[in-house]
């Protein structure tokens, strides 16, 4: 059981630390929904987001209020649209801008779900569902897409690779005047789950109860505190430290997301342990990192320091949590991460070295800008490094790049709010078109076989 006394003790970290509730999260099933044509169906999500999230901005926001922990965002996901509309793929965006019609009216932050499962090959309505997804994302506010281009179990579908840059590169011209902002909306995923709580990747997967919370901790700041008073400590002791401080903040998380169930008639689903950072000071992985011992994130170390941070995250998190899900790791978005930036800024960290610590975190290369002339097939052997290390350590990465419109190296994309803003970084200038033109599929690698 579960009481407030049990947070008391977060107090101070609420007040000086950084530590927040992320995001509570409503998963809802549309496939009830479905209707012999796009405007039937559309109408049919609308209404049923709108009856079954009714509550949750006013709920969680007297969640926040009774334990006095922020509740920075209020968030819902859906069955992946392509599922939803695959008798009439063409008409997909009649349903994504209902359902950011839904999300504006009932306040909610950010609605994901705009996605597709294509990590074993691409079906016809799906080829056209993707094509869909830069003008939806340009004409919406909210809604969120993401897209599955490979598993552990099944291999990378290249063809969906090369076929996601060239979407991506769309996506960019069409919010051109906005950063490319719409690419901040869009995920590309190997080993995607299905209780992700995060945007812009979150989708309601169909193994998952009719309507779910998942909520997303953070507390970076709180874990960087904590740090500061161990100097001395050797590694041994300070991620002891980090485990105890995990569990304190998945206690709040665990609790919150309990009751937040409870009150809206939802099952609880998780609780992610992901440390997520903000723009703002004293809410950063990467200063982490530094207390740690690193002159600056981004220098040989890093990933070994990284490695150990999410391996004490996940440690303290899992006692404190009847289940844990979602991606529960650190995130280490650029754009969104203080110390990430000014170290970008500063050319201390490269694209190569964020793609060597995705092998030990959470996710993947995420909220990075790169040059608006950025080849499409570049962007997707990006997408192709990313997915090959998910699926040969079987864990979850993803892709989240802004070719920033008529922006190159030493330019900068500010989006505001959580979004932040990031310097435009350089990417290799090898060619790798001939390799991803190829298409087919790379196999999974022989341990997928486990029958």
């Amino acid at each position: 059981m579960f009481g407030s006394s049990q947070v008391l003790e977060t107090v101070e970290m609420v007040e000086k630390e950084h530590l927040d509730i992320r995001t509570v999260t409503m998963g809802i099933s549309l496939l009830s929904c479905v209707r012999g044509d796009a405007a039937g169906t559309a109408e049919a999500v609308y209404d049923r987001v709108m009856r079954k999230a009714a509550r949750l901005v006013p709920v969680t926001e007297q969640l926040s209020r009774e334990y006095g922990i922020p509740i920075v965002n209020k968030r819902v996901s859906v069955t992946p649209v392509s599922l939803v509309t695959a008798a009439f793929p063409e008409e997909s965006a009649l349903v994504g801008r209902a359902l950011d019609r839904a999300a504006k009216e009932l306040g909610i932050d950010f609605l994901g779900g705009y996605s597709a499962l294509v990590h074993k090959g691409t079906a016809d309505y799906e080829e056209i569902f993707l094509g869909t997804i830069p003008e939806v994302l340009a004409s919406t506010e909210r809604l969120c897409a993401s897209v599955n281009v490979g598993s552990s179990r099944s291999g990378i579908n290249i063809d969906a690779v090369r076929r996601m840059g060239e979407v991506v590169k769309e996506t960019a011209a069409r919010t051109a005047a906005q950063d490319g902002l719409g690419c901040a909306k869009l995920v590309v995923f190997c080993n995607a789950v299905e209780d992700n709580p995060f945007m812009a990747g979150a989708f309601h997967g169909v193994g998952e109860a009719d309507t779910v919370i998942n909520v997303g901790v953070s507390g970076p700041g709180v874990v960087s505190h904590v740090l500061s008073f161990a100097q001395d400590a050797d590694l041994t002791e300070a991620a002891e430290l980090i485990k105890r401080t995990a569990f304190k903040i998945t206690r709040a998380g665990q609790l919150v997301a309990r009751e937040a169930s409870k009150r809206l008639g939802a099952r609880f689903g998780i609780v992610d342990l992901s440390l997520a950072p903000t723009p703002a000071r004293g809410d950063s992985v990467a200063r982490i990192l530094e207390e740690l011992g690193l002159e600056v994130v981004g220098c040989h170390g890093t990933t070994a320091a990284l490695a150990m941070l999410n391996d004490a995250v996940k440690k303290g998190g899992v006692m404190a949590s009847s289940r844990v899900g979602g991606l529960s790791g650190a995130f280490i978005p650029v754009s969104e991460d203080i110390g990430m930036i000014e170290a970008a800024e500063a050319g201390k960290i490269t694209i190569e070295k964020l793609e060597a610590m995705t092998c030990v975190c959470s996710v993947g290369l995420d909220m990075i800008a790169i040059p608006g002339d950025t080849p499409a097939s570049t962007i997707s052997a990006i997408i192709a490094d990313e997915a090959a290390i998910g699926m040969v350590n079987n864990k979850t990465t993803a892709v989240r790049v802004i070719p920033a419109p008529g922006k190159g190296v030493g330019d900068k994309v500010t989006f505001g709010g959580l979004l932040g803003e990031a310097p435009v970084m350089p990417v290799h200038p090898g060619d790798a078109s001939k390799f991803i033109g190829r298409g087919g599929s790379i196999p999974a690698p022989i341990h997928s076989f486990k029958n």
